[in-house]
Parts: C-alpha cells; structure tokens; sequence
C-alpha cells in the first residue's frame, strides 16, 4: 500500500512539472512574438512575424513528434542522427553550399531558406551520448570507453563548429557534453584536465582572431568602447536603464529604433527589458531557473540512465543558452552571437527548442509509467 502510494505522489509531481514546462515554453514564446512584432517595427515587422509564425507552427510538429515518438528507437539510430548531424555541419564548409554572413559560415541554403546545422548538431550530440553512456554503462570507468570515445564523438562536432566560425555554439556544446559526460561517471580525473587544455585553445583562438579579442577587451570597459566595439552592448544596456522597474510600454521603445543591432535576435533582451521593465526581465530569468530546477530534480528519480541523460542534456542546451545569452545583453559576459531560447527571431533555433523540449516532456511523460519506475537502471 505504502508503495502505491510513493507512486501515486511521484506521479503527481511528475505532471506538476510537465505541466509547468508546457506552460513555461508557451509563455516565453508568446512573449517572443509581441516583442518581436515590437521590435522589429524598423525591420519590416510583419515579415518578420509571419515567418517566425511558420517556423513556429513547424517547431511545435516537431517538438509533438519529439514528445511523443519511442525513445527506443531512437536510442538504436542515434548514430545514425549523428552522422546526419555531422554531414550537416561538413557541408556548412563548403562554398556554394554553406552561406557567409557577417564573416561566418554558419548556415546552409535552401531557395530563400536558411538553416543553421550547428543547432541541429545539439539535438544530435544529446542523443548520441545518452544513448553510448546507456549502451556502455558498465564500462563508464574505463578510460577507452568511459572519456576517449565520447571525448573524440564532442571533439569531432565542436571541431566542426569551431571552423565556421562559432565559438558561442562550441563552448556551449563542450559545457553541455561534459556536464553529460560527468553526471554518466566519467572520472573527474580525465575531465578536468582535458577541460582545462579546452579553456587554454579556446583563449589562443580568441586572442588571435581580431573581432573576437576586441569583443573581450570592449567587455572589459564597455563605456571607453561605446561607440565602436562594444556599441551593441551600450545600446542594450541603456535600454535596461530607460526601462526602469515597470518599462516604457510596448511599442513605445526607442533604444531599438535603428539604435541597437540585432533587437530582434540576440538582443531582444534589452528591448524588452527597455519597453516592460525589470519586472518583466526578472520573471524569464526566474522562468528558465525554474524550468531547469524543477526538470532537474524530477530527473534524480529517473529509472534509467538514457533518459535521464536526455532530458538533462536537453534543458542544459535550453537553460544555460538562456542565461548565456541574458549575461551576454546585460554586460555580465562578453559579446558573443547566442539567441535567446522560445523568444529570439530564427526558426532553426527555436525549432531545436521545441524538439529538445520535446524529448524532455516525453521523459517525464514515460516517468510515470509503473512498468518504467520498476525497470531501475541507476
């Protein structure tokens, strides 16, 4: 009795925090598509809208597809969405396929459409280590098989990114990977060493690539930069400013009026903060807090390594975006191009979103499965 009663509670938690990831996902993206109406009024607005309106309808197919579909069959072709992944980001580099903007060749085009692999190499990665950690479980502690071959799987697609070039997207698959590789039992010992040399190549790049060491040192001073390198940032800080606690009301925004870059991608944050104020702002930072929190501690009850693996690498890709990208806008981190997560304008990203989200809502979904909670694997 008392065991069905563990169950039934369980249960209960369980929907409690599907619930609010479904509500979270549906609040954040409503807010993206007023702000982004909002600021992209320069910007041809209703273009804008109506493409994000079809990215999103083929977002939410996609994250349905991800939150329903069977993980087991999912975890057999998980090499096989890899090399999908990585074929992806293979012809990224090619001229004539992949295309170059602003100085980065990051996107692959399809008629009037772009897709950015490098996001769709995010939902690839997650799959392909939670299904070899789950496969090779008893083998975690080997050094072959518990760091070498998972290091040379996230070596070969952060490699890949590098290249375009996108250090924003590689630092956070390398964070996310090894964050994955670590909650599977690969040994500290071999990861912090290699975690550390990562740090160290990822300083020499920077250093050496002008755009992207005059990103750190106007991040150091934004003010003495304000109008050359770091006038993104300024602008988006004022925003903050003018927006004070309760905003200056949607629509009524001037930061974003040909003054900042980008208010519709990377530095939506700042528009919105500028328009609805720091009460707004304040409540998606809370939001994507506690979407983490509550997912995470509903996985510690997880019956299997695989899933538990998914869902976790799935909202690290979510959240921790988010908050790169809020500490980017807010002068906590330097410049770097990194979307905000269910609001930014860019249909790859937010279709990846969905189909991350998804597979965390088909884990907590298969959670409360009585024959699941019974077939333990941790």
């Amino acid at each position: 009795m008392s065991e069905t009663k563990v169950e039934f509670k369980d249960s209960k938690v369980g929907d409690w925090v599907m619930i609010y990831v479904i509500f979270a996902a549906i609040s954040l993206t409503m807010i993206g598509l007023v702000m982004l109406f909002s600021a992209g009024v320069v910007r041809g607005a209703q273009a804008l809208l109506t493409k994000q309106i079809i990215w999103l309808a083929l977002s939410l197919v996609m994250g349905l597809y991800a939150a329903f579909m069977d993980l087991d069959w999912l975890r057999r072709k998980s090499w096989f969405v890899f090399a999908l992944c990585v074929i992806a980001l293979i012809l990224t580099l090619v001229p004539g396929i992949g295309v170059k903007v602003n100085g980065a060749q990051r996107w692959i085009g399809l008629g009037t459409l772009r897709i950015q692999p490098s996001e769709f190499a995010k939902i690839g990665l997650v799959i392909i280590l939670a299904a070899y950690f789950s496969n090779r479980h008893r083998e975690i502690k080997s050094f072959l098989y518990g760091f070498l071959i998972p290091s040379a799987v996230v070596g070969l697609c952060c490699g890949l990114i590098i290249l375009q070039p996108d250090f924003g997207t590689c630092f956070l698959c390398g964070a996310v990977a090894a964050t994955m590789m670590f909650q599977a039992g690969t040994s500290l010992r071999w990861l912090l060493p290699v975690a550390g040399l990562a740090v160290v190549a990822f300083s020499v790049l920077v250093y050496f690539d002008p755009v992207r060491i005059r990103r750190v040192t106007s991040f150091l001073d934004v003010e003495a930069n304000a109008n050359d390198s770091a006038y993104q940032l300024w602008q988006g800080m004022l925003a903050f400013g003018v927006g004070g606690l309760d905003g200056v009301g949607l629509g009524m925004g001037r930061q974003q009026m040909h003054f900042l870059p980008e208010a519709h991608t990377d530095f939506i944050f700042p528009v919105i903060g500028e328009e609805l104020g720091l009460l707004v702002t304040a409540g998606i930072v809370i939001s994507f807090l506690v979407l983490f929190a509550s997912v995470f501690l509903r996985l510690r009850q997880a019956p299997r390594l695989y899933e538990y693996l998914l869902a976790m690498g799935a909202i690290l890709f979510v959240t921790l975006q988010a908050i790169i990208n809020m500490g980017v806008v807010t002068g906590s981190l330097p410049t770097k191009g990194m979307s905000l997560p269910f609001i930014s304008y860019g249909g790859s990203n937010l279709m990846v979103t969905f189909v991350l989200l998804g597979f965390v809502i088909n884990v907590l979904k298969s959670m409360n499965s009585p024959e699941l909670m019974r077939a333990r694997e941790l």
